[in-house]
């Protein structure tokens, strides 16, 4: 049986809200949102970690490079249990990387470091680790996105209103990059 928590992020969740207290989630049962054609899953945040990381799942259909974007303060970590996925990043110096990574692939970004993702074939699936000086993100994907109870991707992508893009993300430790080109592609 797992527990369930009423938190500032959500009426019901599965998450505890605060610190010191252990708990445990069945699968996909973590807070969920929809972001463009993904749906995220978080399983531990800023609250239950003193905002020392986050642990959480992005799953979707092959589809679009998501948009190029920075964390100042946040490393992040891409391990891909399932499908494939394309990385790209550029590091502090402007050299661009991309690398496909199948299930059991890991790839890390550091903080200050642009990167995007695309994901290369239906059902892949990311487990995502972001930690740093700055804090936590994970609660980005709701506010940018949509809490959903339902599983499974959006039936149709989830395009967040205009005047999210220019409140959210600061929040959280994201900063898009418009017009950001990809040399590796």
């Amino acid at each position: 049986m797992t527990l369930e928590f009423a938190t500032r992020y959500r009426q019901s969740s599965h998450i505890p809200p605060e610190p010191g207290k252990p708990y445990f989630i069945e699968k996909d049962m973590g807070d969920r949102a929809h972001l463009f054609t993904d749906l995220f899953t978080v399983y531990a945040g800023g609250e239950q970690t003193e905002n020392t990381f986050n642990f959480f799942t992005c799953e979707g259909p092959k589809g679009d490079t998501i948009p190029a974007h920075v964390h100042p303060d946040t490393y992040e970590v891409f391990f891909v249990t399932d499908g494939a996925v394309r990385l790209f990043v550029e590091d502090t110096a402007g050299e661009q990387y991309e690398k496909l990574l199948a299930g059991g692939d890991f790839g890390f970004v550091p903080k200050n470091c642009p990167h995007a993702y695309r994901i290369e074939r239906h059902g892949s699936r990311i487990v995502g680790v972001a930690a740093g000086p700055g804090g936590t993100f994970e609660r980005f994907f709701e506010n940018l996105g949509t809490p959903v109870d339902t599983l499974g991707p959006p039936s149709r992508p989830y395009i967040p209103e205009p005047h999210k893009f220019a409140t959210v993300p600061q929040q959280y430790d994201v900063r898009f990059l418009p017009g950001h080109q990809w040399r590796t592609q």
